[in-house]
């Protein structure tokens, strides 16, 4: 059987999707950092935090790779995908993101915790992307240059670790939206580059040679949950009274917050009498004497 070599694009539609792929990446990384960031100062409720935390930087990969592969087109061929690996790569993404969420989360960010949380969710965000890519099907065969799928999966574990390290490090709300812009880069720098080791070798010659509407309604469809689940967790970090406390307001908040009704704050220093409060409490119990 005789293969031939095919041309691949990525920006089948220019700009458009890796704009808007790095975008979501973004915002996946944002509401992630603000969730743990809220865990990690409220105990009582830190499993939920981490847990949409996770769910959101999850989604937020999932969505910035399937939005960029709308811009992926291999000349002569149509592609379409496999439902059941697309949704098991979105499980993926949720649940190893999970396990590094988690591990920081209770273990805190000792080297030797964020090196072992950020290669299994570095490890695990590059599976839910090859996996991804093993949800194509097309008239040929998808092949990898070695190395830079190598280089694509040093890149996600960097990422994954980077990201990691800010979650437990970074807890002032413009100072997260800052790393989260570059974790944005991080993440579609990896796909960009995984994507840069395909190539395709097609069998056969199909009468479409570009992405057709129905593969761009598939992924919009594939995409709908994962949006709303993000639009949900922006209303509920939006909306929660913590979201503007700066980082000597997340210090003090615990300490009043446990402080018993009726008392001062552990730490604080009474107020001591003034001479004008002792000169009104002599001539308050000489009235009353009287």
């Amino acid at each position: 059987m005789t293969y031939a070599a095919s041309d691949v694009s990525n920006f089948y539609y220019g700009a458009v999707t890796p704009v808007v792929a790095y975008l979501m990446a973004c915002l996946g990384a944002a509401l992630g950092l603000r969730c743990t960031t809220r865990s990690l100062r409220r105990p009582h409720r830190r499993a939920g935090w981490l847990a949409l935390g996770a769910t959101a930087i999850g989604c937020g990969i999932w969505t910035m790779h399937f939005i960029a592969m709308i811009g992926f087109n291999v000349q002569g061929a149509l592609v379409t995908y496999d439902t059941t690996k697309t949704l098991l790569s979105l499980v993926v993404a949720i649940a190893v993101v999970s396990v590094g969420v988690f591990l920081v989360g209770y273990r805190g960010g000792s080297p030797a915790t964020l090196a072992t949380a950020g290669t299994v969710t570095g490890l695990g965000v590059a599976a839910m992307h090859y996996l991804g890519m093993a949800a194509i099907h097309t008239n040929g065969t998808l092949g990898y240059d070695t190395p830079t799928v190598i280089l694509s999966i040093v890149i996600a574990i960097a990422a994954a670790t980077a990201a990691l390290w800010v979650v437990v490090s970074i807890h002032a709300l413009w100072a997260s939206l800052g790393a989260s812009l570059v974790m944005g880069v991080a993440v579609t720098g990896m796909h960009y580059t995984g994507m840069a080791a395909v190539s395709v070798h097609l069998t056969g010659h199909s009468a479409t040679s570009q992405s057709s509407t129905d593969l761009l309604s598939f992924l919009l469809a594939m995409l709908a949950g994962p949006l709303v689940v993000l639009l949900v967790a922006a209303v509920i970090v939006m909306f929660d009274p913590d979201m503007m406390l700066t980082e000597d307001d997340w210090d003090r908040a615990p300490v009043a917050a446990t402080a018993p009704r009726g008392t001062a704050p552990r730490g604080t220093v009474p107020a001591q009498p003034t001479h004008f409060d002792e000169q009104q409490a002599r001539t308050s119990q000489s009235r009353t004497s009287w």
